[in-house]
């Protein structure tokens, strides 16, 4: 059944392949975004600092996929970015709330985005669940309001989703380009220990999963947006360095000197989470890329030599 689905944040890595992933399974896209946009594509605006929102966004949607946030890696961790960090997602979720509370639509779900962060730093070895306990570092505690604001949604009597995502990879952005580049270079290396887990998922099977959960109504509540086959930290690199073709010899990469090039923000990566995606696959939603070197094979293409 094709849907009218308006998507918030559509500008960033995953927006813009999912709005592709969307319209080949033919639905009609619009994206909400703080300038209107170029293209084939019917683009709106609002603007969370003055708390308006186009009413004619949401007159004729089906499904709002909210993605709207600032980039958790894009800068250093300072005071002003933390609170950046948090605002964009608590604020774009009120400012979503009040538009469906008190405007003409017809939206019947919300699918958000969420992050594994909700579950702290480092889980280690443990097996996290949607019904695992939430962290209690920065990432989490924003993790946390962010679905709050989103939860609120759901008193409207909309049908509201959350996808708590973990690594994503892609070629054209995002932590696989950082991660690869050393690697490309001849200087890759594991960071840290090199035994905390990195829950990853193909880019298109993380859009295929938004496009799910917008068209399934048992799709309600938290699910991990993670693959299937989470990896050591030195694993995923050995993997990658095999795939690209390149020489992993470099020792690991200290804790120490993470912190001191990136800040509190290392945190990200010296720790870890082992996530599991059997939820989602219970609502019937099945993976293309269930292991990690067929994922980036596929991600990098003719580019491997």
């Amino acid at each position: 059944m094709t849907r009218n689905i308006l998507i918030t944040g559509a500008s960033g890595l995953v927006g813009t392949r999912l709005t592709q992933v969307l319209q080949a399974h033919g639905h009609r896209v619009s994206h909400l975004g703080r300038t209107a946009r170029t293209g084939d594509v019917p683009s709106f605006v609002w603007d969370l600092n003055k708390r308006y929102a186009d009413p004619h966004a949401f007159e004729n949607t089906d499904v709002v996929i909210h993605l709207a946030g600032a980039g958790v890696a894009d800068k250093r961790w300072t005071a002003a970015r933390k609170q950046e960090i948090l605002s964009s997602r608590t604020q774009s979720s009120q400012l979503l709330y009040e538009s469906l509370r008190t405007g003409a639509h017809r939206v019947k779900a919300v699918v958000s985005a969420s992050a594994v962060g909700y579950y702290g730093f480092d889980t280690g070895d443990a097996w996290i669940t949607e019904e695992s306990s939430p962290g209690t570092d920065f990432l989490a505690d924003v993790t946390q309001r962010w679905e709050a604001s989103v939860d609120a949604i759901g008193s409207l009597g909309i049908r509201v989703a959350k996808l708590r995502i973990g690594i994503v990879l892609s070629t054209q952005g995002g932590a696989l380009t950082a991660m690869a580049k050393p690697v490309q270079l001849g200087v890759g290396a594991p960071l840290a220990s090199g035994h905390q887990y990195l829950s990853w998922i193909h880019i298109d099977d993380l859009c295929q999963m938004f496009a799910h959960a917008a068209t399934h109504e048992g799709v309600q509540g938290a699910f991990n947006a993670v693959g299937m086959q989470p990896m050591r930290n030195r694993e995923f690199t050995r993997t990658l360095a095999r795939v690209l073709r390149k020489p992993l010899w470099l020792p690991p990469v200290p804790a120490w000197a993470l912190r001191v090039i990136v800040g509190e923000m290392a945190n990200i990566i010296t720790g870890g989470n082992r996530v599991s995606a059997e939820k989602i696959q219970a609502t019937g939603f099945a993976f293309r890329y269930r292991e990690l070197e067929p994922a980036l094979r596929h991600l990098y293409g003719m580019k491997v030599q």
